[in-house]
């Protein structure tokens, strides 16, 4: 189950309705940001420029890949542990606007994870500590620790048991 926060709004589809529920002005700044972030080679300014700018908690020696997207609109909800790595154009939401409403929820990656290319992640899930997700995977729940999961829908391959035993064999 996601944690997300419901919004109703009624007329116009909430899309529409954007900058009644978010500033122009601070759109417009997460998208220059977000877009130098994306390009910028070196993890420890990518970083400190979403964390100065952007307001996101980010460990110590995590790296966002090339292209990797946080949320646009409220990339201050997205947290992410140590040590962690996110893989090649992954987008992290932390919104979904759908016609009659509107959902906000943290996203929270924990340390030590590891999360393949092209991944999308939905607003209001946790991916728990030393979590493996697979390339492609739609993460539209939580993520037990330790756990490797992958697919779309997402589901879990092996859990930290298995994981452990697999490796000892």
């Amino acid at each position: 189950m996601r944690r997300t926060t419901k919004y109703a709004v009624s007329g116009a589809n909430s899309l529409w309705q954007l900058y009644k529920t978010v500033s122009f002005w601070k759109v417009l700044k997460n998208v220059i940001v977000i877009q130098i972030g994306r390009y910028t080679p070196f993890f420890s300014i990518k970083n400190w420029l979403y964390r100065t700018f952007l307001k996101m908690e980010i460990g110590e020696k995590t790296a966002l890949a090339f292209m990797v997207m946080p949320d646009i609109l409220f990339p201050e909800k997205i947290k992410i542990g140590s040590n962690t790595i996110i893989g090649y154009n992954t987008t992290i939401l932390a919104h979904e606007y759908l016609v009659e409403e509107y959902r906000l929820g943290e996203v929270i990656i924990g340390n030590d994870v590891m999360i393949g290319a092209n991944t999308t992640i939905l607003p209001g899930v946790i991916i728990g500590d030393g979590a493996v997700v697979s390339a492609g995977t739609l993460v539209h729940r939580d993520v037990p620790a330790g756990a490797f999961v992958g697919g779309n829908p997402m589901r879990v391959i092996y859990t930290k048991e298995e994981r452990t035993r697999l490796s000892e064999s």
